[in-house]
């Protein structure tokens, strides 16, 4: 400002010094889509790998060694089976729809259409993603001697540990990106990943999947959820 017969004029103090460097903002986001896609296609090649380790049948005898410690330990503690079917039902598919559709539904609510028909997208490509791979590698489930309760179909990968990831990962990681503190994005992340995890060890533990059909299942649901993600934060920013 300066005096000019007693009234005040603005004076343009120039050029900003950082005007024209670019707003490292946009840069820090691009990098870290970057760096998500990386690590999502990190899980996929891992999946991929895993599949044909076990389609090849180098896995057998770490998966059967597994398959009998988990036979033993549900013997030699018989209440155990019961808090593994209650973990296993976090991933069932009546519990895994009522997740998706209470949360596109509350984002359909909040005007958040893409979001909502990502979640609801991932969730199914998923499930069918899921079936043409059982289809694919035809592994047989573990001997029904060794289960706690039978259950049809094929085994690799595991359909519990695969859309319990997508589904609560994508979830958990939209949950988290609402809040401020990373504290806050920590704890519900952890949380997520905890849900997909105890479900994928019951799995194992209740003996109706080999572990390495749970790994499969966790990479592939992994990397799923992210890319979802991804394109989630790609569409917004589009719109945005």
């Amino acid at each position: 400002m300066r005096s000019n017969g007693g009234h005040l004029e603005a004076v343009d103090p120039g050029p900003c010094p950082l005007r024209g460097r670019g707003d490292p903002q946009p840069h820090r986001q691009l990098m870290k889509s970057l760096a998500f896609g990386l690590f999502a296609a990190l899980l996929c090649v891992a999946f991929i790998k895993l599949g044909s380790e076990v389609a090849e049948g180098e896995t057998r005898d770490v998966d059967a060694a597994i398959l009998r410690a988990a036979w033993s330990l549900r013997s030699g503690h018989p209440w155990l089976a019961d808090v593994l079917r209650d973990f296993s039902g976090l991933g069932s598919t009546a519990v895994l729809t009522l997740v998706v559709v209470f949360a596109a539904g509350y984002l359909a609510v909040r005007s958040a259409w893409t979001t909502a028909a990502i979640v609801a997208a991932s969730a199914i490509s998923g499930t069918a993603l899921v079936s043409a791979f059982k289809t694919a590698f035809g592994r047989l489930r573990p001997d029904p001697a060794f289960a706690d309760l039978l259950v049809p179909g094929l085994s690799f990968p595991s359909g519990h540990a695969t859309i319990s990831a997508i589904v609560f990962l994508t979830v958990g990681a939209l949950i988290a990106s609402t809040r401020q503190r990373w504290e806050e994005r920590t704890f519900i992340l952890c949380a997520a990943a905890l849900l997909a995890v105890l479900v994928g060890i019951s799995r194992v533990a209740l003996g109706v999947h080999w572990a390495t059909d749970v790994v499969g299942g966790w990479a592939f649901g992994a990397g799923w959820a992210l890319i979802g993600l991804l394109l989630d934060r790609h569409l917004g920013s589009r719109h945005a």
